[in-house]
């Protein structure tokens, strides 16, 4: 009986220790980019673009300064082309909690709160991370 549940725990190991291989080949240190899709709000717009440009400077600029070392902020404008999004972000980064810090950030402030800006939707993905999951397939096929 001590044999037999020997066994067991030993391919159990086994098995635990080859899944935990398939999730670490999965966790690569492929950067997230996220978009966060936005639409302008009047208050946004009555103010004059002297004061805009201000409230940027002021209040925004900061903000991502105080991420800048892991997070990449960049803007865009599409009020031209889209009737529900006036403006985008995208965002690149390895690190989900300075991410997660960059919009606690924006919302304590009047992006948010006014808000200047209503959030349409937010957007996050890996680039070809397909590839990466048919590589652990790959590997799994041929042990």
């Amino acid at each position: 009986m001590t044999k037999i549940i020997f066994t067991f725990f030993i391919v159990l190991l086994l098995v635990i220790g080859k899944a935990q291989s398939r999730i670490d080949m999965m966790e690569t240190k492929k950067p997230y980019t996220i978009l966060v899709l936005m639409n302008a709000t009047p208050q946004w717009l009555s103010l004059t673009r002297n004061q805009r440009s201000q409230f940027f400077e002021k209040q925004v600029m900061p903000i991502f300064q105080k991420v800048g070392q892991a997070v990449e902020v960049k803007l865009f404008d599409s009020e031209y082309f889209h009737a529900k999004v006036s403006d985008f972000m995208i965002i690149s980064t390895e690190n989900l909690n300075q991410y997660k810090l960059l919009i606690e950030l924006l919302r304590d402030s009047k992006i948010y709160g006014v808000p200047y800006f209503e959030i349409v939707d937010i957007i996050v993905g890996q680039e070809n991370l397909f590839a990466d999951f048919n590589e652990v397939l790959r590997k799994e096929k041929n042990d």
